[in-house]
């Protein structure tokens, strides 16, 4: 058997245990997280590495079990709780072999609890591309230098509820359940089960060997419309479904596909893109101008939208006009309300020729069509 041939049998074999253990809310995330696994052992083939992201709304969804079958299977595995930014980034740059570092309760350094962890979160950003350090201060009192830790490393986390999105949106993410009745898993025994683990990782190492030329320096073809951060999260996932061949390839790209649009459906990024979003799909929609007071009604009855509560008080006039007026028009100028003719009375307001630009280039396609092109603009001279 060619080693092509062997990588597919094994990625089966290795999609097969993570089956008899966790339960995934798609079969696209089995792929993912397989491939993903079998990455970190080709860490130094690739530009960029995603992060591996296993949330989910309550406890008891799988989440910590999930993380404990991918550290049987990865290289040098790092378990860190809590875990200070200083701690990981000296991990990575001394320990003699890279880590993978697993990170479990991500929500208590994230969460809305924990308050800001700006050296952790940017430990996470940083070490996603190989390019990726730290820089510290070394030494004592006055006798200190700059010096750089490389931070370059493979993650996974778990933990509730979401990420900050300069992390959500570098990863593969993996929205757990907690099992219904019907779905049942073999009970996950550490003593026997994790030599199992271990015997599948040695033979991910081994394969991984075998196929570095074919990978290194390689960019698979991604599917169509995949590009910027979903290109640099999947590249390497690809990279690795190519080489092992069978049906890995074609499954590979469909579970991109199907996860990277997922993502784009539940997560609508930033307040601003939310408030962009909202305004095309549920107060303009398909009117072509709306007077301020007209919006913010609009925008106050959507029941699971933000605008109603903004710090105790309903986003007003002041705060639309403040968070519009970081986007541009078409014609690179602030979004901004303009004159509208009502009646016998002239009110300030927006039109939805100002928004086009900004829905195009930021919010996702809508749920059911994607955007139509651009329409040609028509002066922006008051009416």
């Amino acid at each position: 058997m060619t080693s092509t041939t062997n990588g597919a049998v094994l990625l089966d074999e290795v999609e097969a245990f993570h089956r008899r253990f966790n339960i995934f809310p798609l079969d696209a995330a089995y792929v993912a997280v397989t491939l993903w696994d079998a990455h970190a052992h080709l860490l130094d083939c690739f530009d960029s590495t995603p992060r591996l992201a296993f949330l989910s709304p309550e406890p008891g969804s799988g989440k910590s079990r999930a993380l404990e079958i991918v550290e049987t299977l990865v290289p040098q595995p790092m378990v860190a709780v809590n875990a200070s930014a200083s701690a990981l980034f000296r991990a990575v740059s001394g320990m003699e072999g890279r880590p993978t570092i697993l990170f479990d309760e991500i929500d208590t350094v994230f969460g809305p609890k924990a308050g800001e962890n700006e050296q952790l979160r940017g430990f996470l950003n940083a070490g996603h591309r190989r390019s990726g350090v730290m820089w510290r201060c070394v030494g004592d009192g006055s006798n200190q230098q700059v010096q750089e830790f490389p931070s370059f490393c493979a993650v996974a986390v778990a933990g509730l509820g979401s990420l900050p999105d300069t992390i959500l949106t570098r990863s593969v993410i993996v929205r757990m359940r907690r099992r219904a009745p019907n779905e049942q898993v073999e009970p996950f025994r550490q003593r026997i089960h994790e030599k199992e683990g271990h015997a599948l990782r040695e033979r991910l190492s081994t394969w991984a060997q075998s196929v570095r030329d074919q990978i290194d320096g390689v960019f698979p073809e991604l599917p169509e419309g995949i590009t910027d951060r979903p290109a640099d999260v999947w590249e390497p996932l690809l990279a690795i479904a190519d080489a092992a061949g069978g049906t890995w390839p074609e499954r590979a790209r469909a579970a991109c596909i199907e996860l990277v649009n997922a993502a784009k459906t539940s997560d609508k990024g930033s307040v601003g893109i939310r408030l962009l979003t909202d305004l095309r799909d549920y107060v303009f929609n398909g009117i072509d101008r709306l007077p301020t007071v007209a919006i913010l009604d609009r925008l106050h009855s959507l029941e699971e939208a933000p605008w109603a509560d903004m710090s105790g008080k309903p986003l007003d006039a002041r705060g639309l006009s403040r968070m519009l007026r970081e986007y541009m028009t078409a014609d690179n100028t602030p979004i901004a309300a303009r004159n509208i003719k009502t009646g016998g009375s002239v009110m300030k307001g927006y039109y939805a020729t100002d928004l086009h630009d900004a829905w195009q280039r930021y919010c996702p396609p809508p749920a059911e069509s994607p955007l139509l092109p651009l329409p040609t603009l028509p002066g922006r001279s008051e009416p």
